[in-house]
């Protein structure tokens, strides 16, 4: 007995059928166990600190703890635990640029107080920034120009990058990806 003509162009148009999702499915990206690390150097503290804050698929509480302390709002010592999307944001643009020496902080968390205080004189900040959040860095490197640490940041498509080369500085911010 032979097939059908039917039974014959149903399985032909299911296997075209098959073969075309199969085309369609796009791999989904490997989540990465290797280590990340972060090198930070407070500008107005002196402090700085080179350390592996996410090893084996979580972040090392001590490490993060560390961090969160250099990018403290150096006005007031206040401290808030900072977005881990930032703390990636920075690991990764330190891959990008190549280099193991710190990012030279100008500004990590602000606490309201001071980011009002620095908002009411005119200094260029925004009522409600992401540095209020945890979420923002100002900063540069010293041995990548500032044009490179702010390519660097936007070619990660990460959150918004603020490029201010008269104040000598990046903003770098895991909200919304944006620029300015």
């Amino acid at each position: 007995m032979h097939a059908s003509p039917l039974l014959t162009r149903r399985r032909l148009l299911g296997a075209a059928a098959a073969v075309t999702t199969v085309g369609l499915i796009t791999p989904a990206p490997a989540i990465s166990y290797a280590p990340r690390s972060i090198s930070l150097y407070n500008t107005h503290t002196g402090e700085w600190l080179r350390t592996v804050y996410w090893a084996d698929g979580h972040y090392i509480r001590e490490a993060v703890r560390d961090i969160n302390w250099i990018l403290r709002d150096h006005h007031t010592d206040e401290m808030r635990p900072m977005d881990a999307g930032v703390l990636d944001v920075l690991g990764m643009m330190r891959e990008q640029l190549d280099t193991p020496d710190p990012f030279l902080v100008v500004s990590g968390y602000r606490s309201p107080a001071t980011n009002m205080n620095m908002y009411l004189h005119g200094d260029g900040v925004a009522k409600h920034s992401y540095h209020i959040k945890g979420m923002a860095v100002d900063l540069r490197s010293e041995t990548r120009s500032l044009s490179q640490v702010r390519d660097a940041a936007m070619s990660l498509q990460c959150g918004g990058v603020g490029y201010y080369p008269r104040s000598d500085f990046v903003h770098v911010d895991c909200g919304p990806i944006r620029r300015w």
